[in-house]
């Protein structure tokens, strides 16, 4: 009897760890589970080298707005979504923010209305304080694009490690926001998986997971994800500062302008820059180059004839009209990064345009 009692006694803690265990096991996948719900599959443009045509992207509304990294895979006018359900959806771009590397799509419209969808209350997340080094912590993305229709994304248990500032590229992008990230144990940064969520073990929105980067001082690869309630300062070609953040593009919207707000329609500076674009017979009409003048900035920063301006300044460009509308931003000997596809690769230039040469 003595004997049954001891060994009563050195099980019941083992039994009681099981049970702890079991539980906590059981509480992560109930969370998962709700986090799913408000998850979402992207497909767009890519399939070059280096360049997933899928993503994922995070419901932050009930009506269907949804918030992702601002990568090449918007650069499509057929931006498919799928959600938990197996509901499939075409996206639109709404708004942009190269600054944070973060952009707005609207699934839905007044004939497909969507309602009342599980989503993150994002201004109520941004509110609360960085969670502290050391913390466990949840990714969800469709890495390696392991889902389509109802198909769960994946789900990483990691720990932050720490909480700096982001010093990144990927080879033909620098990443402009340098603020404060959460960095992962984790591999989080996969194919795909940019614009995925990081949540507490609870479930509660604290980041979105960037795109594959690089560290600029080590050349390792990065895990990392930006803050909801990051913010940054953005320099205006006037002169005035202008403050960014996620939550500025769900509440603005359609509305929301990343360059330079407080010019007027057909205010702009007439720098010059020797790209010849071809002729635009309708207004979706892409940016190709059609010639290059010689001894001009383009000649000299080795633009091409034939090669496509995909990004100015890090933000993508559809057509001819919205290259032009961008363009007209930058003051003469000002710095613009451009992003050209040539063949099937991207390909990074450096273009610095003039004052407009003096007619004779």
């Amino acid at each position: 009897m003595n004997r049954l009692v001891r060994i009563g006694a050195l099980l019941a803690p083992a039994v009681l760890l099981f049970t702890a265990a079991a539980r906590a096991d059981d509480s992560l996948t109930k969370v998962a589970e709700e986090v799913n719900k408000k998850m979402v599959k992207v497909w767009g443009s890519g399939g070059l080298h280096g360049l997933p045509a899928f993503g994922t992207g995070i419901v932050v509304s009930p009506d269907g707005y949804i918030l992702t990294a601002n990568t090449q895979l918007l650069d499509t006018r057929d931006l498919r979504v799928h959600l938990w359900d197996g509901s499939k959806y075409h996206g639109e771009v709404v708004a942009q923010e190269p600054e944070l590397d973060i952009a707005l799509i609207k699934i839905g419209n007044d004939k497909d209305k969507v309602e009342d969808l599980p989503y993150f209350d994002l201004a109520e997340a941004a509110k609360r304080p960085p969670v502290d080094v050391g913390a466990g912590v949840l990714a969800f993305s469709n890495a390696f694009e392991i889902a389509t229709r109802d198909d769960p994304v994946s789900v990483q248990h990691a720990v932050v490690t720490a909480f700096a500032k982001l010093q990144g590229r990927n080879g033909f992008y620098e990443m402009p926001f340098t603020g404060k990230v959460y960095m992962v144990d984790a591999v989080t940064n996969n194919p795909g998986a940019a614009g995925g969520a990081l949540t507490t073990r609870k479930g509660e929105l604290i980041g979105v997971i960037g795109r594959g980067l690089k560290n600029e001082l080590t050349g390792t690869w990065m895990n990392y994800s930006i803050p909801v309630s990051a913010a940054v300062q953005v320099k205006q070609p006037d002169g005035k500062t202008a403050t960014a953040s996620m939550i500025d593009l769900l509440l603005r919207k359609n509305k929301y302008t990343k360059i330079n707000p407080d010019s007027k329609p057909g205010e702009g500076y007439a720098a010059y820059t020797g790209i010849v674009l071809v002729a635009e017979p309708v207004d979706i009409t892409p940016p190709y180059i059609e010639d290059v003048i010689p001894g001009s900035p383009a000649a000299a920063a080795g633009l091409k004839s034939d090669d496509l301006i995909v990004y100015v300044g890090g933000v993508s460009v559809k057509t001819i009209d919205a290259y032009k509308e961008l363009i007209k931003h930058y003051p003469p000997n000002q710095k613009i990064q451009l992003e050209v596809r040539r063949g099937d690769m991207l390909t990074t230039i450096e273009l610095t345009p003039t004052e407009p040469p003096k007619k004779h």
